[in-house]
């Protein structure tokens, strides 16, 4: 892990804090070109009753818009939960250079753990995919969120 690695992947933890305390599942994202945020984003499909309004949709969303085009190559995404599999497909058709995850997802992850999108052959465009920054931070952030819901549930 570099320190850019670790400074980026701190601003998509405070992104997914964000999304925690408005009752979304903690993930946040960012979007980074020549050493800049320039899309952030971070999970909102209740608020905003959208079940793509994943972080890594709502960075890219943002990027696209601060870049003025759809497509991304040479940037990087830092997201704090390993990507699904429709935010990949939304990240390859960006043409995103590298993806920087920290939490591994062994039910939905599809940079490895289920399955490994960015790795496969047929598919027109590879991201660079790294796991494990602020692995733990990231995972505690989700754990304390999903043991808080449960709590609240088993209590009204």
């Amino acid at each position: 892990m570099t320190e850019q690695d670790e400074f980026f992947m701190r601003a998509a933890l405070e992104l997914a804090r964000e999304a925690g305390s408005v009752d979304e599942v903690p993930v946040g994202a960012v979007i980074v070109c020549e050493g800049k945020i320039v899309g952030r984003g971070f999970n909102q499909p209740i608020g905003r009753h959208d079940p793509t309004a994943h972080a890594e949709v709502m960075a890219l969303r943002d990027a696209a818009r601060t870049l003025s085009n759809y497509r991304m190559p040479g940037c990087e995404l830092y997201v704090t939960l390993e990507p699904c599999m429709m935010c990949t497909g939304a990240i390859i058709h960006a043409r995103i250079g590298r993806v920087v995850f920290g939490a591994r997802d062994p039910k939905t992850g599809v940079a490895g753990s289920v399955l490994d999108l960015f790795g496969e052959p047929r598919l027109n465009h590879h991201a660079q995919a790294e796991g494990g920054v602020l692995a733990d931070e990231c995972g505690q952030l989700l754990s304390s969120f999903f043991a808080a819901r449960r709590n609240r549930t088993m209590t009204a």
